[in-house]
């Protein structure tokens, strides 16, 4: 028989396919999933789960909040997957109560019983935890007089005139240094600046479980996940990951929206290597620590509005707007080299990846809320 695991938020896009590849090896999973409503519908009204599910993995309906049902849930777990997160950045600066709720005090509840329980935190061995790029901020830069350099967030004044690079903030003689800044593959070492609630929130999530793992004696590892797509994305979630954001309008035979000029770089790494990470971070017997997951290569969002529109066969160019949100960074891909010594290789090109999501998201009928989000952000002085 093989160990005993729980994957909180393990009926969501990450988490399921997780779960079935744990299954493939032969663990006993239990799942423990709210199927929140943004994501799920009303699943959860019906007490049903995706279709995608694997019915060979036991699951509960209930929340990570729940002391109750989280204590049941833990019982003879061997290795604990903390994915159970509200995600969003735009969402996260107007509903401040609700992130930090589910992913601080729900994260809080979790440690609070592996603090508290001997049991239970005697034989949890592993604890990992979803972390997120978000808890960088602005990626690492170089500067070709001062080297490595790590820009705080830019000023509103700065992007109220269209300046969407970023420059030396090094002083020289009383004055900013101003050179133009090279963005570079951000490593873990990078200090972290969250330019938004729910960076706050992961941020925070990360050190909980860090700082209460070395505590007790439990292995804690922290992904930083990077831009993360793939097959069984919310498409309907306005504040999902972009690639699911531009498929939903796409479908609805609408315009991709691109913020600033398109030309801001991510790391977009297919899931599949996302829970090639998480696996590798359960069977490590290395120390514990935060790891970066992402591809290792930088691509632009107009890149990826263009290559899913290309996929679709949809004309509709799309709407580079010159506005900007407040949170949004510039530029930040991952330097993958720790996580590379523990045996990670990225094994799904952005092409087969983008193909794959293509030929899914054909069969799905998703219903774009995307210029409701904006207009709230709007409304509140958070898109300009």
């Amino acid at each position: 028989m093989g160990e005993n695991v729980l994957v909180t938020g393990g009926a969501g896009f990450i988490g399921s396919h997780l779960v079935d590849k744990l299954r493939e090896q032969g663990a006993n999973v239990r799942v423990l999933d709210n199927l929140e409503s943004q994501v799920h519908g009303d699943l959860a009204s019906i007490g049903q789960w995706p279709g995608y599910c694997d019915n060979d993995a036991e699951y509960i309906l209930g929340d990570v909040r729940n002391s109750d049902v989280l204590r049941k849930v833990l019982a003879d777990i061997d290795v604990v997957f903390h994915f159970a997160a509200m995600v969003g950045v735009g969402q996260s600066m107007y509903e401040v109560h609700r992130y930090t709720d589910v992913n601080v005090n729900g994260t809080a509840v979790l440690l609070d019983i592996l603090a508290n329980d001997k049991k239970i935190c005697s034989r949890v061995r592993k604890l990992v935890v979803a972390s997120s790029m978000s808890n960088y901020g602005e990626g690492e830069y170089i500067c070709p007089v001062h080297g490595h350099v790590y820009p705080q967030p830019r000023q509103i004044s700065q992007l109220s005139r269209h300046q969407w690079e970023l420059y030396c903030p090094e002083m020289v003689n009383s004055h900013p240094c101003n050179e133009p800044l090279k963005p570079i593959a951000t490593r873990e070492t990078k200090p972290l600046h969250a330019t938004s609630i729910y960076a706050v929130t992961k941020k925070t999530q990360e050190e909980m479980c860090l700082t209460l793992g070395q505590a007790y004696g439990i292995s804690t590892v922290a992904l930083r996940f990077f831009n993360t797509y793939g097959t069984r994305q919310a498409l309907s979630n306005p504040y999902t990951g972009v690639a699911a954001i531009f498929s939903s309008r796409l479908l609805n035979k609408k315009s991709p929206i691109i913020f600033e000029d398109g030309y801001q770089m991510r790391d977009f790494v297919h899931v599949s290597d996302i829970v090639q990470a998480n696996l590798i971070a359960m069977k490590s017997t290395t120390e514990s620590g935060v790891y970066n997951v992402g591809s290792g290569k930088p691509r632009t969002i107009l890149e990826v509005a263009q290559t899913l529109a290309a996929h679709l066969d949809v004309v509709n160019s799309p709407n580079i707007n010159q506005q900007y949100r407040v949170g949004d960074i510039r530029h930040c891909f991952a330097d993958i080299t720790k996580i590379q010594a523990l045996g990670y290789h990225p094994q799904r090109s952005f092409v087969e990846g983008i193909i794959e999501l293509v030929n899914w998201v054909r069969d799905q009928q998703p219903e774009d809320l995307l210029d409701q989000a904006t207009t709230s952000l709007r409304k509140r002085g958070l898109a300009i």
